[in-house]
């Protein structure tokens, strides 16, 4: 077992179980502790500048009801939402039904039922969405910002980003590997079995002697 476990293929094996049993526990534990499916995302598109900027990471925490959002034109609350729900309205045709927004709450008001519905706009848009946002579409409010991080995972999904992603990858597999292949490819010297045969040696001791040579 010890053996196994000093063989370089096996340290590379466990060491990458390990970082991506710390990245899947980290997210997971980020999803409880905020209580959303989505603690993090990235912004992809222009209409929160300048509040929020493309490439920005979004931290968010879910768990609010209608009543716990803050709405206003100048400072309420920020707030992730779905752009549709079975049972529910689409709220924009021209996106996919699982897109997620991130706009401003700018107006909500309750129905009769108490059910809350949300206006929203865009800090960099001229004026307010054209839909009203039903509460249980809400993910969660934005609670914190990362600055331009986002741009890394924005870039890996484009063409260029792949392809380096992946020669990076094989750079890094051929300088974990290619020495340990030499290595064993390395022809050994020859060895001498006059010198270091010592059971040969006193064969031709005892065996020259009778032949008069000696």
């Amino acid at each position: 077992m010890s053996k196994l476990l000093k063989n370089s293929y096996v340290q590379t094996a466990i060491l990458g179980i390990i970082l991506v049993g710390g990245v899947f526990a980290f997210f997971f534990g980020l999803k409880a502790a905020l209580r959303t499916e989505y603690p993090g995302l990235v912004v992809v598109s222009p209409s929160m500048v300048p509040t929020l900027n493309v490439g920005d990471i979004i931290i968010i925490q879910g768990g609010f009801k209608g009543s716990e959002i803050f709405a206003n034109y100048t400072n309420g609350d920020i707030i992730v939402f779905r752009n549709y729900l079975p049972g529910g309205p689409r709220l924009s045709q021209m996106h996919p039904p699982d897109e997620l927004f991130v706009h401003r709450a700018v107006s909500g008001s309750p129905n009769a039922s108490g059910f809350w519905f949300f206006t929203t706009k865009g800090d960099g848009n001229w004026s307010e969405d054209y839909w009203k946002v039903p509460e249980n579409y809400v993910v969660g409010k934005v609670v914190g910002r990362i600055p331009y991080l986002g741009n890394v995972p924005l870039f890996v999904r484009t063409p260029t980003g792949m392809t380096l992603i992946i020669g990076l990858f094989l750079f890094v597999l051929l300088l974990e590997f290619l020495p340990e292949i030499l290595r064993k490819r390395k022809p050994k010297p020859p060895v001498n079995t006059l010198s270091t045969d010592k059971h040969l040696w006193v064969v031709k001791r005892g065996f020259l002697p009778k032949l008069g040579l000696l």
